[in-house]
């Protein structure tokens, strides 16, 4: 007997013209491949029309899905970190620093640690919302990415942080150290970006893409590097490294966007100088605006210190 739902949705207005796939992906918490393989079943329709993968949705739509069949109870498996460090943990919501190397959550691909499985595994309770394996998960980190991290715990801390993310009141700040001395040294960068029209790995600033706005400030200058201070009002996948990018200033160790592999090496650096500096939000519950910091992880103490030496 086949255990498969017929679900009902309405697109809410932070989903408005995106592409259908795109759209049920965030909403659902399931692939993009899934969604897609419901899509070419007719098993989605609106206003009782089949619709095609590349169609957009208008906030309001009314999409009706047959739900792709429940195998198990959960996909959620535990990868314990060692070490997980949890900057904050009250009933509604938990803040963890990520470290380099670990995903949001498990997708196809993906065989090592994730946050989510982390938090399962240190025996923290999570929001149900979305698919098993993304419970909880209201924002995500790349994989090379390190520091801040929210995730919730019940459902009203989930749709609250959801809501707070789609509104852009959740302040987001990232250290990056990119190459090249920025000009001017504090700008706005307000380029739109979806996935690179060629190479689907990589996202790229498009004529068509989805709003992106990215804002900077010069920290510190060293020779051939800067480190800056950025700050984002959307949060598109990979926008600071595509942003920057962009200008013809990709962070240091970013390959994948154009990096010089010398100078990464030089300065012993494997992955995006990249982290989530700081974070803040109101709380679900309380309404207080609360605010985190996070130090530096080795990689890039280390990259720093031997700028240091170099300038010398």
């Amino acid at each position: 007997m086949s255990n498969r739902e017929r679900k009902s949705l309405s697109i809410p207005e932070g989903l408005n013209l995106e592409r259908v796939d795109t759209a049920l992906s965030r909403l659902l918490g399931l692939s993009r491949n899934v969604i897609v393989g419901l899509i070419e079943s007719g098993e989605i329709l609106k206003s009782g029309t089949v619709v095609g993968k590349s169609d957009k949705v208008i906030s309001g739509d009314v999409i009706e899905i047959l739900m792709p069949e429940v195998k198990g109870e959960s996909k959620l498996v535990a990868t314990p970190i060692e070490g997980l460090k949890v900057v904050y943990d009250d009933e509604y919501l938990i803040v963890i620093d990520k470290p380099v190397g670990i995903a949001a959550h498990p997708s196809p691909g993906w065989h090592g640690a994730t946050v989510v499985g982390a938090i399962f595994a240190a025996g923290y309770q999570l929001a149900t919302s979305g698919a098993a394996e993304r419970q909880g998960v209201v924002h995500r980190l790349d994989v090379g990415t390190s520091g801040l991290m929210v995730v919730a715990k019940n459902e009203i801390a989930y749709a609250s942080l959801k809501d707070q993310f789609r509104q852009r009141t959740v302040s987001k700040v990232y250290h990056a150290l990119v190459q090249g001395h920025m000009d001017p040294t504090v700008g706005t960068i307000d380029a739109p970006i979806d996935r690179h029209p060629r190479e689907d790995y990589r996202f790229a600033v498009v004529a068509n893409g989805k709003p992106s706005i990215t804002h900077y400030k010069t920290l510190e200058v060293f020779p051939a590097v800067t480190l800056l201070e950025i700050e984002l009002e959307t949060g598109r996948t990979h926008q600071i490294r595509v942003h920057f990018s962009a200008l013809h200033h990709p962070l240091v160790g970013d390959q994948t966007y154009g990096s010089d592999p010398a100078l990464a090496q030089r300065l012993k650096i494997s992955r995006p100088w990249l982290h989530a500096r700081k974070l803040a939000f109101t709380h679900p519950a309380s309404g207080e605006r609360i605010f985190f910091t996070s130090e530096y992880p080795e990689d890039l103490t280390r990259s720093l210190a031997l700028l240091s030496d170099l300038s010398r």
